[in-house]
C-alpha cells in the first residue's frame, strides 16, 4: 500500500467562511492519495475546553492544531491532520479537530449544527470534549444530537412519517468518547467508587418529570443511547496551573499535573487500540480516497440545502470503489502471471491451468473490494478485462513458441542447407543421403525441452518448405527406378496428410481447453457470487440480532428507570424486529437451498457448451437471481 503523505502541520479540510462550507482542494489531493484504511478520530466541543491538546497528543506532537480558540475568526472549520497509525501497520489515523461550538462571533447557530453532522458522518470515533462535569447543563448543550434524526436519512426514502428508526442510524453512527475536562468531583456514586463508565451512563439516566427541562434534557439522554451503543468516559484532572489549558503547548510535560499526564496517555491508548476502521454499509473499508470523496458528497448536499443521504453517498462511491476493485483485480492478475509463468510453455493447458488459479485469486479480490455492483456492470468488465489479458497471454506464449522454435530450427538445419547449395544430394542415391539428414535434424528438434504450444506447427512448416527440394532431389536420383519414384511420392503425400491429422488433433485439443477454461471461469465468477451473497446475509443477520439486543438493553433501562410508558412503545419494535429476524432467516435457508439447485443447473448448461457472450449472459442472468433473492432478505 502507498505510504501516508507527509503532513507536518494539520490543513483546514472543510472551511466555514462566510456561512458557508467550502472543501480545501489542497487537503484533498492528501486523502485521495491515501489508499491505504482511514481511522477516523473526530473531536467536538465547547470552544476554549482543550479539544485541539488532546488531538495533537494523538497526533504525536506537542504542536499541529491551534490551541486556545481553535482557529482564527476568518478561518473556520474543520482541520485535518493525516498521520501514520501509531498501532495499525497499513492503516492512516486521521485526526479532525472542529471549530469550537457555541462560539458567539460565529453569529449563524446552524455553522455549529452542520459542523456536529459531519463530524458524525465522517469519522469512525466521535470525541465530544466538555469542561466540569456530565450535568443537565452539559446535556443541553449537546442539543445537536437531538436533530441528527432530521438532518441525515440513511436511504433515499425514508418512512411514510419521514422519521427512520434509530437503528438505521446506529449501523453507521461512530463510537462515542466523553472526555470531562477540569474534573474535580470524586468518582463515587453512594458511597461506592464508580469507573469513567459508570459515571457516564449514571448521568444519561433518564430523569422523572413532564416539565419542558426535563423532557429536553433526556432527549439528549435518549438520543445519545440510541444513536451511539458504543460509549466510553475519560476524565482529566485539572493540568494544574491557572489558564493553563488554553496556553498548554507553552508548557513542558514535566511540568504538567502527572494525573494529567497519566489521564492523557490512557485517552490515547485507548484510541490507537479501540478507534476502528472507518466503514460503510456491507463493511466497506474506506480509504483515504473515499473520505476525500465523502466530504465531498456531503458539504455539496449541504450546501445545496439538502439532507446528507447514506445510501446517496455510498451510490455516489460505487463508481469509484468498483472502479478500483476492477483495477485491482486486474492488475492482481496481470503480476501474478508475470510471476509464474515462464514462456513458452510446454502446453496450452499448462498456461491455462496457472491462468485459472490467478483468475480465482482476481475474482476473490473484485468481490472483496466491490459493493453495490447490482447490475453487474463491473463484474462484466473484469469478465472482459481478463478475457483480454488472457488472449494477450496467449498470443504471447504463442510468439515465443514460434520464435524460439523457429531459431532451434534454423541452427540445426544449418549444415543440411549448406549441403543442399552445395549440391551434396544431386547424386544417385542423394535422396536416402538428404533423408537422413533431414531425419537428424527432427530428432534433434524433437529432444529440445520446452518448445513450447507451436512446436508442431512450427516443424510442419519447415518440412513443407523442404517439400519442393526433396521431390528436386528425388526426381533427379539416377539410383531408383520409376516405381520406386512413385512409390516414395506417395510416402511423403501420406506421412504429410498424418502430420496435417496430427497438427488438426492438437488444435481441437486446444479449442477444447479454451472453453473449458472459459466455463471454468463462469464457475468461479457464480462460486464467488455465491460466497459474497452468503457473507452479506450472514452480515445483515448479526446487525439484525445486533440491533435487536442494543433495543432490548435500552427497554431494560427504561424500565429500571420507571419510564414503563417509553418500555411499552419500544416494545412495539422489539416484537417487530424479532419477526423480521426469523423471517430472514428462513428466507436464508430457502435462498442457500436455490444456490445448490442453480448451481447444478449451471453445470449443465456448460457441458452443452455456448459462445463467450451467451455463457456470460447465463451467469449474468444467474447473478441477477441470486442478488434478487439476497435482497428480499435484506429487505
Amino acid at each position: 500500500m502507498a505510504s501516508v503523505p507527509i503532513m507536518l502541520v494539520p490543513l483546514c479540510l472543510v472551511e466555514n467562511k462566510n456561512e458557508q462550507l467550502r472543501v480545501n482542494e489542497k487537503a484533498l489531493k492528501i486523502l485521495h492519495k491515501i489508499s491505504q484504511p482511514v481511522v477516523v478520530v473526530a473531536i467536538v466541543g465547547p470552544y476554549h475546553t482543550g479539544k485541539s491538546y488532546l488531538m495533537n497528543c494523538l497526533a504525536g506532537e506537542n504542536l499541529g492544531f491551534p490551541l486556545g480558540s481553535t482557529v482564527q475568526s476568518e478561518t473556520k472549520g474543520i482541520w485535518m491532520w493525516c498521520v501514520p497509525h501509531p498501532t495499525k501497520p497499513d492503516h492512516t489515523l486521521v485526526l479532525l479537530d472542529t471549530e469550537g461550538l457555541g462560539n458567539v462571533e460565529k453569529g449563524d447557530p446552524k455553522n455549529d449544527t452542520w459542523t456536529f453532522t459531519l463530524a458524525v458522518l465522517l469519522s469512525s470515533t466521535l470525541v465530544y470534549n466538555s469542561m466540569g462535569t456530565i450535568n443537565n447543563d452539559a446535556l443541553e448543550k449537546l442539543h445537536y444530537v437531538i436533530e441528527l434524526a432530521e438532518l441525515i436519512r440513511v436511504k433515499f426514502s425514508p418512512r411514510l412519517d419521514g422519521v427512520e428508526d434509530s437503528t438505521a442510524f446506529v449501523s453507521f453512527f461512530p463510537d462515542f468518547v466523553w472526555t470531562v475536562r477540569d474534573f474535580t468531583l470524586e468518582l463515587n456514586l453512594h458511597g461506592h467508587p464508580i469507573t469513567e463508565d459508570e459515571y457516564l451512563e449514571n448521568a444519561l439516566r433518564m430523569i422523572p418529570g413532564n416539565n419542558a427541562k426535563a423532557k429536553n434534557t433526556n432527549k439528549s439522554r435518549d438520543c445519545i443511547r440510541c444513536f451511539f451503543p458504543n460509549r466510553k468516559c475519560f476524565v482529566f484532572d485539572r493540568p494544574k496551573y491557572k489558564d493553563l489549558l488554553a496556553h498548554i503547548d507553552d508548557v513542558l510535560e514535566n511540568q504538567l499535573n502527572p494525573e494529567f499526564q497519566e489521564q492523557s496517555k490512557n485517552f490515547c491508548s485507548y484510541i490507537f487500540t479501540h478507534a476502528k476502521i472507518k466503514t460503510l454499509r456491507e463493511g466497506v473499508k474506506v480509504t483515504g480516497k473515499l473520505l476525500g470523496s465523502l466530504v465531498e458528497i456531503y458539504v455539496g448536499a449541504i450546501n445545496s440545502g439538502m439532507v446528507p443521504c447514506l445510501e446517496d453517498a455510498v451510490t455516489t462511491l460505487t463508481q469509484c470503489k468498483n472502479s478500483a476493485a476492477v483495477q485491482k483485480a486486474a492488475d492482481h492478475y496481470s503480476e501474478q502471471m508475470a510471476q509464474r509463468v515462464e514462456f513458452p510453455t510446454d502446453t496450452l493447458q499448462e498456461l491455462l491451468n496457472v491462468h485459472t488459479a490467478c483468475e480465482r485469486e482476481a475474482i476473490t479480490v473484485f468481490m472483496e473490494h466491490s459493493f453495490k455492483d447490482d447490475k453487474h456492470e463491473f463484474q462484466k468488465n473484469l469478465v472482459d478485462t481478463i478475457e483480454r489479458k488472457k488472449e494477450a497471454l496467449l498470443m504471447q506464449n504463442e510468439e515465443a513458441s514460434v520464435k524460439y522454435c523457429q531459431a532451434q530450427l534454423k541452427k540445426l538445419s544449418e549444415p543440411l542447407m549448406r549441403r543442399i547449395s552445395r549440391g551434396a544430394f544431386s547424386v544417385p542415391g542423394g535422396r536416402s543421403l538428404y533423408l537422413e539428414e533431414k531425419k537428424k535434424v527432427e530428432l534433434g528438434y524433437k529432444q529440445l525441452p520446452r518448445k513450447g504450444v507451436k512446436a508442431k506447427e512450427v516443424l510442419q512448416n519447415f518440412l513443407q518448405s523442404q517439400s519442393a527440394i526433396e521431390k528436386s532431389i528425388l526426381h533427379s536420383d539416377k539410383a531408383l527406378t520409376d516405381g520406386e519414384k512413385a512409390i516414395a511420392v506417395e510416402r511423403a503425400k501420406r506421412e504429410a496428410a498424418e502430420k496435417e491429422q496430427e497438427l488438426l488433433r492438437q488444435q481441437q485439443k486446444e479449442e477444447q481447453e479454451g472453453k473449458e477454461a472459459q466455463e471454468g471461469s463462469s464457475k468461479e465468477h457464480i462460486a464467488q457470487l455465491e460466497k459474497k451473497l452468503d457473507r452479506k446475509m450472514q452480515n445483515h443477520l448479526r446487525r439484525f440480532e445486533w440491533n435487536l439486543d442494543h433495543k432490548l438493553k435500552i427497554q431494560e433501562k427504561l424500565l429500571s428507570e420507571g419510564f414503563q410508558k417509553e418500555a411499552k412503545k419500544l416494545r412495539k419494535e422489539i416484537d417487530q424486529l424479532r419477526d423480521e429476524l426469523e423471517e430472514s432467516k428462513t428466507k436464508k435457508l430457502a435462498l442457500n437451498s436455490l444456490i445448490s439447485q442453480i448451481l447444478d443447473v449451471v453445470s449443465s448448461v456448460l457441458r452443452v457448451g455456448t459462445e463467450a457472450e451467451a455463457l456470460w449472459d447465463i451467469v449474468r442472468n444467474i447473478c441477477d437471481l441470486l442478488q434478487g433473492n439476497s435482497k428480499e432478505i435484506i429487505k
